[in-house]
């Protein structure tokens, strides 16, 4: 997708003073790397020292190591899938070349490469993905728990093939400060598991080759932080790859200072990113795995190079991990909300391995779990692997006596009910900084859940790059669970990360702890997305009836036109008649089933799976979408009565 004259006025409009002046410096300096590139300093004598301590490999659960294991296998025989593409290339893969376009990256100075324009340089997610270097890391993790040779000497084979067709500064690896940072402490840890194999030395610190690209790594992560607007989950994976090479490869003139600017910028960026109740500023829910993620590994590294960091870093990195144990389902779901592109911090687990349980039992490794944590029953390669560097600490402050429910300053509601009923409700702020780049158009959006099984669903994210209809719909208010009014966002999207106008929420009131003893969980809340008429919002769970009850209410002078929408999951399937919707589904085996009272006021139409417009669709993961039936009713507000909508849960 080329950006037009129009996306980039927009987008300055969007920045302060400071960042534009940092912007300019940014194109200066760039100009002046055309030209005058330095040449790694010198190096004699480097060691690595950053190792595993004893035990921490065999403290490996035998079924999280065979999965492991398994996952190396295939990597090893050239399989894996990546955003809904599979590949069998990764043997010997084309670095610069999308599997999903067939279109290759052109070569040349990396500032020059058009690298959002799709018909030029084909899905750069597709590309930019194996190069994290990412898989390297679960072949190295192989090798660590195996011994087996083979694995070590497949990563060694493709880091030289990287470094080879990747020369500073050249292609489009050298494009996007977040993969560089990614890729940084991806090497870490490959060096880290790799270090009983006896060419693990002569592949990085006595290798000159690796030295250069460590060294160049660094050196553009300190020359292009990303800034102002754009500071959000780039930053941080910037600051703790930085951070993390700087421990571990500490072995330049640079490497104290860049060590010590990276741990400032890390510590500033996780607070900035985080409420202070733990969630994520960015109200995307994979942004905050992958936030938390990169923390704790920062956090491993600065412990095992002895580096002192600030309470406040710990006290973040607790908080987001309490918060994330508040609002996961009965089977350890997290919120579906804002953008969500399967990226992780570290990777070492095989397929299989829950993400979010793997989070939560690190979590009680490095703070402890508290009595109203859930139950994590599966296991994981990394819990063992990265607390095995941390060291324990007191605790940093107080914690919740019990599960929170309510984020004021997140502005997320979660509602619970008998056997499994779970229903997130979104009041909050529309995004993160002046562009808001992962935020969706979703406010006062309800996502329900019964038993983990998604019934009104957030239908996900799909694609960043390349497919603007699909970019639009997915982040849109009709694809979502809330109204829209005379067929516009609350929010007004300047470009596929770019929002110029902001819906403003604010919650009226919340009651959540009435399920607890039969009774009725309530809350309310509403924006201001539609100019002149304000959308209000009331969501009722009565625990005893298991009875959802949703009023819509559009408060303004005139007739509206509106439209209501439901998405369903797709594994709900719906039989409308008139305005009575029959949800069935099966769960375990079980037969489930929902009866869905919709507003008699408005005209009710099922869509499932339609292109033209988009609507009707289920993103699962980024670059994968599935047919899934959505409810739209149309027809007007006259600011007078509402809209009411009862869903009720039979058995």
């Amino acid at each position: 997708m080329t950006m037009s004259a129009g996306w980039y006025l927009r987008r300055l409009s969007r920045m302060g003073p400071r960042e534009v002046g940092g912007r300019v410096g940014d194109a200066v300096r760039r100009r002046r790397w055309r030209s005058a590139r330095p040449d790694c300093p010198s190096v004699t004598g480097a060691r690595f020292t950053a190792v595993l301590p004893a035990g921490a490999v065999a403290a490996v659960p035998p079924d999280a190591a065979k999965r492991l294991v398994a996952e190396a296998d295939r990597l090893m025989a050239g399989h894996a899938e990546y955003f809904g593409v599979d590949r069998d290339d990764l043997a010997d893969p084309d670095w610069c070349r999308d599997p999903r376009t067939g279109r290759r990256a052109p070569w040349g100075y990396a500032f020059d490469v058009p690298y959002r324009d799709e018909d030029t340089v084909g899905d750069i997610k597709q590309i930019w993905e194996l190069s994290r270097h990412q898989y390297l890391t679960v072949l190295a993790a192989a090798y660590a728990i195996t011994g087996d040779e083979r694995y070590a000497e497949r990563v060694a084979a493709h880091l030289r093939s990287w470094w080879a067709a990747n020369a500073p500064l050249r292609g489009v690896h050298w494009t996007s400060g977040i993969e560089l940072g990614i890729r940084l402490l991806s090497w870490v840890w490959i060096r880290r598991l790799l270090d009983g194999w006896p060419g693990a030395a002569g592949l990085f610190e006595g290798n000159q080759v690796a030295r250069r690209q460590i060294w160049h790594h660094q050196r553009w992560l300190a020359a292009f932080p990303s800034r102002g607007s754009s500071a959000n989950n780039h930053i941080v994976a910037e600051a703790a790859g930085q951070f993390a090479a700087a421990c571990a490869f500490g072995w330049f003139p640079s490497s104290a200072r860049w060590r010590a600017d990276a741990l400032r910028s890390l510590e500033r960026h996780l607070r900035s990113n985080t409420f202070d109740s733990g969630l994520n500023r960015e109200l995307a829910t994979e942004y905050h795995g992958l936030v938390l993620e990169l923390g704790l590994a920062a956090l491993a590294e600065a412990d095992a190079a002895g580096v002192p960091v600030p309470a406040s870093m710990r006290l973040v990195l607790l908080r987001m991990t309490d918060a994330l144990a508040a609002v996961v389902d009965n089977r350890l779901r997290p919120p579906r909300q804002g953008d969500a592109d399967d990226g992780h911090g570290l990777l070492v687990d095989g397929s299989g391995t829950d993400r979010w349980g793997s989070l939560l039992s690190t979590g009680d490794a490095v703070f402890g779990r508290l009595p109203w944590w859930p139950t994590v029953t599966g296991t994981d390669v990394r819990t063992p692997l990265l607390t095995s560097l941390i060291r324990p600490t007191a605790p940093v402050a107080s914690r919740p006596a019990g599960r929170p429910d309510h984020f004021a300053d997140a502005g997320m509601t979660i509602l619970r009910g008998p056997a499994g009923i779970w229903c997130r409700c979104d009041g909050g702020p529309h995004g993160f900084l002046s562009i808001a780049a992962h935020a969706h158009a979703d406010a006062l959006s309800v996502e329900v859940r019964h038993d983990g099984v998604d019934v009104l669903a957030d239908p996900g994210t799909f694609c960043y790059h390349g497919q603007p209809e699909w970019r639009q719909y997915f982040r849109s208010t009709l694809g979502h669970n809330t109204l829209q009014v005379d067929g516009a966002d609350q929010s007004v999207s300047g470009g596929p990360f770019l929002w110029t106008r902001h819906a403003r929420s604010r919650v009226l009131a919340t009651e959540t702890s009435g399920t607890a003893d039969g009774g009725t969980a309530r809350w309310c809340a509403e924006h201001d997305g539609y100019g002149r008429s304000v959308h209000r919002r009331r969501v009722e769970l009565t625990a005893e009836s298991r009875e959802l009850r949703v009023v819509d209410e559009v408060r303004g002078p005139g007739e509206r036109a509106v439209r209501l929408a439901f998405h369903l999951g797709p594994a709900i399937s719906a039989e409308l008649v008139g305005n009575r919707a029959v949800l069935t589904w099966t769960r375990d085996g079980e037969d489930r089933s929902a009866a869905l009272e919709l507003p008699g006021r408005l005209r009710w139409r099922a869509h499932r799976g339609e292109s033209d417009p988009p609507l009707g669709w289920y993103s699962a993961g980024f670059g994968r979408k599935e047919p899934a039936t959505t409810l739209v009713g149309t027809g007007f507000a006259d600011g007078a009565a509402g809209f009411t909508t009862v869903l009720r849960f039979r058995g």
